[in-house]
């Protein structure tokens, strides 16, 4: 058995290993962080059980509340970690959406989908989806969730997330598109930050880095859709690759506003430029920008959120929380 355990047949850089005998090891910390009240924002956070079922779990955070009268925008977010690591209740996820939330003023939900492999694609659209329909619930002020019936504005959502996150976040929003959906919000908005999609032929930069010396290069990016998507590991699978043949048409998109955000050394830049063209040219009848951090790679602000074009982008995602 220890032989079998030591043998790896399956690994993504500094990010999982799976063992012949089954056992997955992720090498990213899990350490918990307890939701709390802030004492620099004065954001407050608590966790909650959204779907029992499956135990589908979301942290809340609110703003400090000035005006209680005042109802405030709401963003459900969705974590990045190539849909096989991380939670919201890690540091580096409790931090930002303190961030975002202080920054922006809102309301947040962030939500803890399962990954894979253990339970692989569809699930965390299954449950992210599942999670915002829970939201929804609360839309009369009558949901389960004091917080969001005493301080949500529905018709101010917004869906965001980083990397794996922000492939979430463009799937639901294209099935918000769709009235057999049967959501019963409108969504005003999404923020795509360094969103994972790819495809099986090389767009812009993409051919020039498979020797490139950052961790998540060509390869590594290449290997993830077949190992989490084992049903259809496709790499040209709508659901990674939006702008793919056959794909549904993006003018369906179900929301009014998106913000993508791209940084200039991250193998998936272009594809995040792509869909900002691609989503302008569709006939989508809403508004799309685009904003790049020179110098940095994909998702450094999760660690980093004390560097000065962390804040930058905290900024530029907080504006765009703030319009109506």
């Amino acid at each position: 058995m220890e032989s079998s355990r030591q043998e790896v047949v399956f690994e993504l850089p500094m990010t999982l290993r799976v063992h012949k005998d089954g056992h997955v090891e992720r090498l990213i910390p899990t350490d918990f962080t307890p939701p709390s009240t802030d004492p620099i924002t004065g954001v407050s956070s608590k966790d909650i059980v959204v779907v029992p079922e499956f135990n589908i779990t979301a942290r809340l955070f609110l703003p400090k509340i000035t005006d209680p009268n005042k109802k405030l925008a709401l963003l459900v977010f969705f974590h990045g970690g190539a849909f096989v690591i991380n939670t919201p209740f890690i540091a580096p996820f409790h931090k930002l959406v303190t961030n975002l939330v202080s920054e922006a003023n809102v309301a947040a939900v962030s939500v803890d989908y399962r990954k894979a492999p253990e339970h692989p694609i569809p699930a965390a659209y299954e449950d992210s989806m599942a999670a915002l329909k829970w939201v929804a619930s609360h839309s009369n002020g009558d949901g389960p969730e004091p917080w969001l019936n005493n301080h949500a504005d529905f018709q101010r959502v917004f869906l965001g997330g980083d990397s794996s996150g922000a492939n979430i976040a463009h799937n639901l929003a294209m099935a918000a598109g769709n009235p057999e959906t049967g959501l019963s919000i409108g969504l005003l908005g999404i923020a795509l930050v360094h969103p994972y999609f790819w495809g099986s032929v090389p767009v812009g930069s993409e051919a020039d880095y498979p020797d490139d010396k950052s961790i998540i290069n060509r390869d590594y990016v290449d290997r993830v859709w077949p190992f989490i998507c084992p049903s259809n590991p496709d790499n040209d699978d709508p659901r990674v690759n939006p702008v793919a043949e056959g794909a549904p048409r993006l003018v369906g998109l179900g929301c009014k506003r998106v913000l993508v955000c791209v940084a200039e050394h991250d193998v998936m830049k272009d594809r995040g430029w792509l869909y900002y063209e691609a989503l302008g040219s569709s006939g989508w009848k809403g508004v799309v920008e685009i904003f790049e951090t020179q110098g940095e790679h994909h998702g450094f602000h999760c660690y980093d959120l004390e560097h000065e074009k962390s804040k930058q982008l905290i900024q530029r995602l907080a504006a765009f929380y703030k319009t109506d």
